[in-house]
């Protein structure tokens, strides 16, 4: 289907479905099949001689370099970020950003990370990198004139999260990457949360796209995976420092991976829609002091979130009304649906309680317009559940943390 001379004129949707799967590697089936390979054949010594210089994407070399069944993937992943010259994939999401920084950054270097940043993010900005003599600087990401401040002549990456983690503060995400631009830096954005398909983030300037395919690519919580999307230049030399790290994604991995992405478009617009339902009412709750989901109007960063982005998933969080650690606890254990795990994007419901203030330099927590006494948070990750059936859960777990606090 990927070769069709229009592909790429058609619909996010319609790309999800048939990117990658070009003839040579499908066969007469739908999907490419499960190339197991560390060993590439070749023809004759002629063609033996040919092949380290034909580094790409559809060249069999050897298994590092991947078979059809990555390519697919790869090609797959290129072809629903606008703006990308390829997509290279990693073993995991904190891969990916790994393989970033090794890329973009040099001893010596300054390297600027938002402070709301994924943790392994920061705790990579305050460890591994300066192993290699990299400096790092937490920025807010709401303070522009501050982050501009930053900048110095070794500032050579700048990394963005939009939304930000666990707190959910939508960010400029363009004036971010036009000033790093200005400055001579290159911007970074961590997109797992939207996805190309809530935010291309290319087209709005940023160089670097990373996402965790672990997340909403996979989709079913059985893969770990990440991936680095950029336009030609900053892709080779992304393929070119993770093949000189020896970094090789599975075969199997990369089938999981497509089988996901085939019904990515789908499960993102049922997870949105039963988010924004369920903030909705959340909004309602007395236990509620404010409900941080970048899709609700009444959410922080919600305008910034209605220009620049189209769509949305199910990952969100709120801020208990007051009340204890205890509460916030027992509200959490009494949830029957949404199971306690990290991770999200997966078919299931997840619940973790957030702790912001344990993961940041500069921005507060709890900001100074949310109150002091409104400090413990829950972060949801939205299923594909009836989403009348969550509600209903989490009114009973509100239900039991009244009940314990009352003694009734």
């Amino acid at each position: 289907m990927d070769d069709l001379d229009n592909f790429d004129d058609l619909a996010p949707f319609t790309k999800l479905v048939g990117g990658g799967r070009r003839k040579e590697w499908t066969g007469a089936v739908v999907n490419p099949p499960v190339w197991r390979a560390s060993t590439h054949l070749y023809e004759n010594t002629a063609a033996l001689a040919q092949g380290p210089g034909r580094n790409e994407d559809g060249r069999f070399f050897y298994g590092r370099r991947g078979a059809p069944t990555q390519w697919a993937l790869c090609e797959a992943l290129t072809k629903i970020e606008p703006g990308a010259h390829g997509a290279v994939i990693y073993p995991s999401g904190v891969a990916a950003i790994a393989g970033v920084m090794l890329t973009l950054l040099r001893p010596g270097d300054v390297v600027l990370i938002t402070d709301n940043a994924y943790d392994p993010t920061r705790s990579m900005g305050t460890g591994m990198l300066t192993d290699f003599g990299i400096e790092t600087r937490f920025y807010d990401p709401l303070d522009l004139a501050a982050y501009e401040g930053l900048f110095c002549d070794r500032t050579r990456a700048v990394l963005i999260e939009a939304p930000g983690s666990l707190s959910m503060e939508v960010c400029d995400v363009p004036e971010l990457a036009r000033i790093a631009r200005e400055k001579g830096a290159v911007s970074v954005l961590d997109n797992t949360w939207a996805s190309p398909l809530g935010f291309a983030g290319l087209e709005k300037g940023v160089d670097v796209t990373v996402m965790a395919l672990t997340k909403h690519v996979g989709g079913h919580s059985d893969l770990m995976m990440g991936s680095a999307s950029a336009g030609q230049a900053l892709y080779e030399k992304l393929r070119k420092r993770s093949q000189d790290l020896g970094i090789v994604v599975s075969p199997d991995d990369a089938a999981l991976a497509l089988r996901g992405l085939r019904t990515l478009g789908v499960r993102l617009r049922q997870e949105a829609d039963s988010a924004l339902r369920i903030a909705r009412w959340l909004e309602t709750r007395p236990e509620v002091a404010q409900v941080l989901c970048p899709m609700l109007p009444s959410s922080p960063g919600h305008d910034l979130w209605a220009r620049d982005f189209t769509g949305g998933c199910g990952l969100f969080s709120f801020v208990l009304k007051g009340g204890t650690l205890t509460d916030r606890n027992r509200f959490i254990d009494a949830l029957n649906l949404f199971a306690i795990g990290y991770s999200w994007g997966g078919f299931e419901s997840l619940v973790v309680p957030i702790e912001p203030a344990r993961h940041r330099d500069i921005m507060p927590w709890p900001p100074e317009s949310q109150g002091d006494a409104d400090r413990y948070g829950v972060r949801l990750a939205v299923g594909l559940e009836d989403v009348g059936d969550l509600i209903a859960d989490l009114d009973q777990a509100f239900a039991a943390m009244r009940q314990a606090r009352t003694g009734g």
